[in-house]
């Protein structure tokens, strides 16, 4: 059989090696099957073989050939139909060659076409999986996203499409997802929108940090590398929280809207720690009027997202519809950071510290 999933990685430590994983769900050690680390293969006592395959290489699918086979988290593979088109080809083995995929679902074009009608599907929610999980997590985890569009999805297993009218697709940011960021980079910037307010109804401090890259066959590429946005902290915390990201991914300063607090915030990141510059920028059209050039940049293949980031995805595929709710925060930090670095200016080239 095939294993196929996002990485290498994630194949071995969550569909070999995990507590879920093909190791672990035998009843006794006589039906356990080893892992050969150098040859990628899991072998079973009774001769059954799994090879392990990454979704990052659509071609190493051509060539062999199975019985069987196990995909996971289809709905984040960077390439997902090629994959699975290739996989299709090579199941030719046996008189009955069978494949199942377990995933998150995501409206991206592979999920969209097996729930369409290429596959038998089943559902299962996160409560399903109580008894598995830690004391009081399905109870937290439901407080807190219960009701959303990533609870749907995320707890309950739901496929959300697109809603009309809004800027962004799950689609086309899926379609330019990458799962490793470049190692170097021309610049990397944290922009920040802070809230006017603290406390627990006040608006979300968002937090975004990005990169700009030279990127084959696109030319200048932005690559959005983390989103660290926070809701119901003290200005002191949610500055802390916006250094500490810069330093994590070595940005060379922080942008900050600066409508709300104006010289305030500078005087917040100071107090904070920070001695990187800082950048105010002040908005001068209306949300959708600054976000939409950035959208058309999502468009044209030149912003790519380094893994999921499921909270700023959801929220940027909400914005515009008509019934959107709510301050932006995410998709404002966003927009200053894919601006400054695409639309504004170029920097001098930076080495991203691993």
């Amino acid at each position: 059989m095939a294993l196929v999933g996002a990485t290498l990685g994630e194949v071995r430590e969550v569909m070999i090696e995990g507590p879920s994983g093909l190791r672990e769900i035998g009843d006794t050690k006589e039906y356990c099957p080893t892992y050969n680390v150098s040859r990628r293969r899991l072998e079973w006592p009774n001769g059954a073989v799994g090879l392990v395959f990454s979704a990052e290489d659509a071609d190493s699918l051509r060539g062999p050939q199975f019985d069987a086979a196990w995909c996971d988290e289809i709905a984040v593979w960077p390439d997902g139909e090629a994959v699975w088109d290739n996989l299709q080809m090579a199941l030719r083995l046996g008189s009955n060659p069978r494949c199942v995929a377990t995933t998150t679902p995501r409206p991206v074009p592979l999920v969209k076409r097996l729930v369409a009608g290429e596959a038998m599907v089943t559902r299962a929610t996160t409560g399903d999986n109580a008894a598995h999980l830690a004391d009081g997590f399905v109870a937290q985890i439901t407080r807190l996203y219960g009701g959303t569009i990533l609870g749907r999805q995320e707890l309950g297993g739901e496929l959300i499409e697109d809603p009309v009218g809004a800027l962004w697709t799950r689609s086309a940011i899926s379609s330019n997802r990458v799962l490793i960021a470049p190692d170097r980079f021309e610049d990397i910037v944290v922009a920040i929108d802070p809230p006017a307010t603290s406390g627990p109804k006040a608006d979300a401090c968002g937090i975004v940090a990005a990169g700009v890259a030279a990127a084959d066959g696109f030319g200048k590429r932005c690559f959005v590398l983390s989103d660290a946005t926070t809701q119901g902290l003290r200005p002191l915390d949610w500055g802390a929280r916006a250094v500490a990201l810069a330093r994590q991914v070595g940005a060379s300063c922080i942008i900050a809207e600066a409508n709300q607090g104006g010289e305030m915030v500078t005087a917040v990141l100071e107090s904070a720690g920070c001695d990187l510059p800082v950048r105010l920028v002040h908005a001068r059209l209306g949300k959708r009027a600054r976000a939409a050039p950035v959208a058309a940049l999502y468009a044209r293949g030149q912003v790519a997202h380094v893994g999921v980031l499921p909270a700023l995805e959801d929220e940027m595929c909400r914005f515009g519809a008509a019934g959107f709710q709510g301050s932006p925060d995410r998709v404002d930090a966003l927009v200053w950071a894919v601006n400054v670095l695409m639309l504004e200016r170029g920097a001098e080239p930076r080495v991203r510290r691993i």
